[in-house]
């Protein structure tokens, strides 16, 4: 028999005979870790444990402690709700139903189910899992498998797709439920501890909207009905921080089906928050010389041809015709700051050259995928690209770590660092991206950051820095980026002179200290709950006049507090309910004017914690937002 060598996360090996599972590999370290292996990794894939290994490979046992066992439980979940559905109503179509980050979906056809049907389907979900029924892998000839879903025209596209020449194929069988599926799974359906269905909405078969549409059942699944419990919990803590709902509430953006989805409408409140964030980013931009230029929406597809993003992007760009000549929005702005950077000539003296622009692009999402602000048609990126020596390159990027950092600690947000490597689908030599990971790599191990690695996640044209922001519920979202770029020089042919009056080619590094402008606001303001810091705040300063009598002296308030977003109250409303409205629309500070304080011309200063302080002078209060204001405190501190 012929052996493969085994590789473990320690660096151990292990010889074993070619076919031996996944399981047999656990047996051979321990019979403990054998009887608990629920699954394993197998260069870097999930995989059921009984998966033959015929290759040498690297490998992971997955248990219950494991991360991935959560995902394992989920695709079981998923085939729990399955089984349910089929039984409440058998002429559902089933099409894949795979695990998420989060729980679980599973696309179905052939029914008409809508959210008041969920509880049903739950009800016989539970029973299933109290039924504890063994869930378990056969094998099935193709022909079999053919004819097990002769009425099923997506699971026929699978065998003819995914699990084209695969004979036999797997399926995973519980009682009298069985799905055409690679697994893996769990050891029977009584494992899940806690179950719940989610919502459902519309999805496209195979994400192309040229496709049939499908219903898409979430759900979601817990080895313990506490930890279900607690993930419920904070899924109705981040319905109440949700941006689209504060977004409404606060008048800050909408998304009309009118003007069309993915395209979102900045109301005057979200617009002036849009203008502080510009502010901000213009500031860090050029204190650290960067100079600003402008692209414009649409550039022949030449373009796009030259830079690379034709070939790699085409399938999510908009285009148009123009006179018979082929137009695209801009998916990206590099290619436009590239051709600027060409329009001259350079010195090795005069690099780094450093351009930056809030950007406009246009990304063709799936529109299922379409979600306010985080997932979008057009948007907007605080972009950067840098043209460096390459001895330049490292304390660049290390420059724009230091940018990107002072961005997160004005915010107050937590992050996460990955560096993304070549991804399957890219352009250029393993020379160049080899040389372009290990210099990023080198920056984040000298500055002692904690990082992960993302296999595969990079650019099409070079690896990068990610930075995810945590936000108050510890959810992860997209965020600032460092790319490194050897490729598109070359296919611009962009050149400097060196000291040895030759030609050599720069590199190029691509950053956002926000990522884009739609996802950024949309972290800031669950974030925050809307609660936005006095500096970023639409409105700063709520007037509350007492009475009518008192709107003459409010306004002399107003005027002379004119740098800042003060409004008047002057609706014949009681204080009371003067005050309440303040704090329903979060305004940072609320000045309340009665017949005592227009006679000793002070303010009764409040803030939206609910505390309050009379007899405040107005210069003492002016100077205070002018500090707080200017250096961009995160909460209201005056009556701290």
């Amino acid at each position: 028999m012929s052996e493969v060598t085994v590789t473990l996360p320690d660096g151990s090996t292990l010889s074993m005979e070619s076919g031996s599972t996944v399981e047999d590999v656990a047996y051979e370290i321990g019979p403990g870790l054998g009887s608990d292996t629920k699954a394993g990794v197998v260069d870097g894939e999930l995989v059921d444990k009984h998966t033959p290994l015929t290759d040498d490979v690297e490998i992971e046992i997955v248990t219950e402690s494991a991360e991935e066992y959560l995902d394992v439980l989920r695709h079981s979940a998923a085939h729990v709700f399955a089984q349910a559905l089929t039984r409440e109503f058998p002429d559902a179509k089933l099409t894949i139903g795979p695990w998420t980050d989060d729980g679980f979906y599973y696309d179905i056809t052939g029914v008409d189910i809508d959210e008041d049907d969920l509880e049903t389907i739950q009800d016989e979900a539970e029973r299933i899992i109290e039924a504890d029924y063994d869930i378990e892998r056969e094998l099935v000839s193709r022909e079999e498998a053919k004819e097990r879903y002769a009425d099923n025209e997506y699971k026929q596209d699978i065998l003819e797709t995914e699990a084209a020449g695969e004979d036999p194929v797997s399926f995973y069988r519980q009682d009298d439920f069985y799905d055409l599926c690679q697994g893996p799974h769990v050891e029977s359906t009584g494992e899940i501890g806690g179950f719940e269905l989610l919502e459902i909405s519309a999805a496209y078969w195979r994400g192309e909207e040229d496709n049939d549409t499908l219903t898409r059942v979430y759900g979601t699944a817990f080895p313990t009905e506490e930890g279900l419990e607690e993930y419920l919990e904070q899924r109705r803590k981040a319905e109440e921080r949700d941006h689209r709902k504060i977004g409404q509430e606060m008048d800050l953006f909408s998304i009309d089906e009118t003007t069309g989805p993915g395209l979102p409408l900045y109301h005057p409140n979200g617009k002036t928050i849009l203008n502080e964030l510009s502010e901000f980013a213009e500031n860090l931009n050029t204190a650290d010389g960067y100079r600003e230029v402008e692209t414009p929406h649409l550039f022949r597809t030449e373009l796009w041809k030259k830079s690379g993003h034709y070939e790699n992007y085409v399938d999510d760009m908009f285009l148009l015709d123009v006179n018979d000549e082929e137009y695209g929005l801009k998916p990206m702005n590099c290619p436009g700051h590239a051709t600027i950077f060409d329009q001259q000539q350079w010195s090795y003296r005069d690099l780094p050259v450093r351009y930056f622009e809030d950007g406009k692009v246009y990304r063709k999402e799936q529109r299922g995928e379409l979600s306010g602000l985080s997932r979008v048609w057009a948007f907007t990126i605080d972009d950067g690209h840098l043209f460096v020596r390459p001895d330049q390159i490292e304390q660049e990027i290390r420059t724009v770590m230091e940018l990107i950092f002072e961005v997160i600690e004005t915010f107050d947000l937590e992050v996460e660092i990955a560096l993304a490597t070549r991804p399957e689908k890219s352009v250029g030599s393993d020379e160049l991206w080899q040389q372009a990971e290990s210099q990023l790599r080198a920056v984040l191990d000298d500055g002692d950051y904690e990082y992960d690695v993302e296999e595969g996640d990079g650019a099409f044209y070079g690896p990068k820095i990610d930075f995810g922001f945590e936000d108050a519920l510890g959810r992860v979202w997209d965020g600032p980026t460092v790319q490194l770029d050897f490729n598109m020089p070359e296919r611009f042919d962009l050149t400097y002179t060196g000291e040895d009056n030759e030609d050599h080619r720069p590199v190029m590094i691509h950053r956002a200290l926000y990522g884009s402008y739609e996802r950024f606001f949309m972290v800031l303001t669950e974030h925050y709950n809307g609660r936005f810091p006095t500096w970023l705040a639409p409105e700063q300063v709520r007037i509350l006049p007492i009475s009518d009598d008192n709107i003459p002296y409010a306004k002399e308030i107003q005027n002379r507090l004119g740098d800042y977003r003060v409004t008047i109250e002057d609706r014949s409303w009681t204080v009371k309910k003067k005050i309440h409205q303040a704090h329903e629309d979060n305004v940072p500070y609320m000045l309340i004017l009665g017949d005592d304080e227009e006679e000793d011309r002070t303010l009764s200063v409040r803030d939206r914690q609910e505390r309050e302080t009379k007899g405040v002078g107005l210069d003492e209060f002016r100077d205070h937002l002018e500090d707080e204001v200017g250096q961009q405190r995160t909460e209201p501190d005056f009556l701290d």
